[in-house]
């Protein structure tokens, strides 16, 4: 089996999405080290959500991107690094983008001199489709131009590029991982999905921004189970990968589909703290995986609604993590 004793840093592993893919390499056999960044509240993060005896067989290591030195200590030794840890919060990225740039671009810098130093067998940079922008054409397939509408989009295709740039410079292996729009359980309450959820659940309405961006959702251990086989396949070096469903659905009929399932029909009102700048707002995001389909045979097993029974039951049973029902940026 490819994992089983392989050593593997997940930056963002206490994440949503990487708390997944944590969980996932650790059932694979993998040795897994966590690498992500402190706070005062704790490192845990969404990894608390992990059964006792996965959570103790984790190495979780505090740190920040930005500090070389600690991301040089966390990299040595390992056989692949996965990196997720990044801003990943457009509105934050309007309010804050020199942050946001300082983390998600030079701090992958920092992550690429230290692999490069290191000699670190595979490297899976994690992306995201806000770097194309409001579709040109759909499907969205990799040769989609770039497009950045936000900050933090912007600061994405910029690591992007740098990763690229190194695998042509120094001969790195280096794949880009660009997933669409994941979602699932242990998502925080900053994502659209949860927002609905929660205000389903305990609210007397459901406030939104705009209800016509569409969004080709993908399941969150689909987006794990991806990232995984590029790691495996050393066909993908030097390549971006997406992960998607080729579906697409709108923020309004994704109300519709919750409400259904909880048997609740609530007003929506239009929040306009949660409306992005007009030329900011991405419409459409629905994506092609067909290069993912013929290199790694992979697609995505969970289906829309299944994943939504899933999300729902999860936040369900996590109602005191969704206290605060306002707006996050």
């Amino acid at each position: 089996m490819y994992w089983q004793g392989k050593r593997v840093l997940v930056t963002g592993g206490a994440g949503f999405i990487g708390s997944h893919l944590c969980e996932r390499l650790l059932d694979a056999g993998a040795d897994v080290t966590v690498f992500t960044r402190y706070t005062s509240n704790g490192i845990q993060g969404a990894l608390l959500d992990l059964p006792a005896e996965r959570y103790e067989a984790l190495c979780i290591i505090a740190g920040d991107l930005r500090d070389a030195s600690g991301v040089e200590a966390a990299v040595a030794g390992q056989d692949v690094v996965f990196h997720l840890a990044a801003h990943i919060g457009i509105p934050y990225s309007y309010v804050h983008p020199n942050d946001v740039v300082q983390v998600n671009v030079n701090g992958t810098v920092n992550l690429l001199e230290a692999c490069r130093r290191a000699g670190t067998g595979r490297i899976v940079l994690f992306s995201t489709s806000e770097t194309y922008g409001t579709a040109q054409y759909t499907p969205i397939d990799e040769d989609h131009p770039m497009h950045p509408q936000s900050p933090y989009a912007a600061s994405k295709v910029s690591a992007d590029q740098i990763g690229l740039s190194y695998a042509r410079s120094f001969d790195m292996p280096i794949t880009i991982c660009r997933p669409f729009n994941t979602y699932g359980p242990r998502q925080p309450a900053r994502a659209v999905l949860p927002t609905i959820i929660v205000q389903a659940l305990a609210s007397e309405e459901i406030r939104l921004g705009s209800l016509t961006p569409r969004r080709d959702l993908l399941y969150v251990r689909d987006t794990a189970a991806g990232a995984m086989r590029m790691a495996e396949e050393e066909s993908t070096i030097g390549t971006t990968l997406n992960l998607a469903t080729g579906s697409d659905i709108s923020i309004g009929e994704l109300v519709d589909i919750v409400q259904a399932e909880l048997g609740t029909d609530k007003p929506i009102v239009t929040d306009e703290a949660r409306i992005r700048p007009e030329k900011s707002e991405v419409m459409q995001l629905l994506g092609d995986a067909g290069r993912a389909r013929e290199m790694l045979g992979w697609a995505p097993e969970t289906g829309l609604k299944e994943g939504i029974r899933e999300t729902i039951a999860w936040v369900e049973r996590n109602m005191h993590l969704f206290h605060d029902r306002g707006y996050r940026i």
